[in-house]
């Protein structure tokens, strides 16, 4: 690629040096979630505690949140069932909301596609980054399916809104077992159970 000789020849560097390229393989984002977002793509974010997954939701794009995902400008957050991998209820700067500003369709009941796999890859982040509290990112691509797209340390805490749930009982729960030892399949497994036990 032409472009890429000129970064490597130092065309775009300070002093005109020799340079680093890095090229990264472009994401076929899913159109399973068209109907409820606008303009970007969607994630999903699943918060894991001791390398179990305690929530997720879906995060979707607006048009005031110019095609990104982010609550804090503007993306809506669609509370994730664990066991279920549907969506019920969502938030909207901190209110919950039952339809998509944008789309006006439903935002319960909508299935994400590959649940398990996504509960599988939160849990083993865990097994990578040895993080007791950490939110996960993952995109759906067309054909390849879930993909990691970020590991955060320090996730915010709005995921109780969107679930319409707070984290307290279910961090006291999981922090009451002994999780050492049990493989990424079997966490996964473990933070649906907890789910099921409390609704949602």
């Amino acid at each position: 690629n032409y472009h890429t000789i000129n970064v490597v020849s130092g065309l775009f560097s300070l002093g005109g040096q020799p340079d680093k390229a890095m090229v990264e393989e472009r994401v076929q984002f899913t159109d399973h979630f068209n109907d409820i977002a606008v303009k970007g793509v969607p994630d999903i974010r699943v918060i894991v505690l001791k390398g179990v997954p305690i929530a997720a939701m879906l995060r979707l794009p607006t048009s005031e949140s110019d095609g990104k995902a982010n609550l804090h400008r503007g993306g809506v957050g669609a509370g994730v069932d664990l066991c279920t991998g549907k969506t019920y209820g969502a938030m909207h700067h901190g209110l919950r909301i039952k339809e998509h500003p944008d789309t006006k369709n439903t935002l319960d009941g909508v299935a994400i596609p590959h649940w398990e796999t996504i509960l599988e890859m939160s849990a083993r982040a865990y097994d990578i980054t040895q993080l007791g509290y950490l939110g996960v990112d993952i995109v759906l691509d067309k054909e390849r399916g879930p993909l990691l797209l970020e590991l955060n340390a320090r996730p915010g805490i709005s995921i109780q809104v969107a679930n319409g749930k707070g984290l307290l009982s279910r961090i006291q729960h999981i922090e009451s077992l002994n999780t050492e030892g049990l493989s990424a399949d079997k966490r996964a497994f473990l933070g649906q159970m907890v789910n099921r036990s409390e609704g949602h």
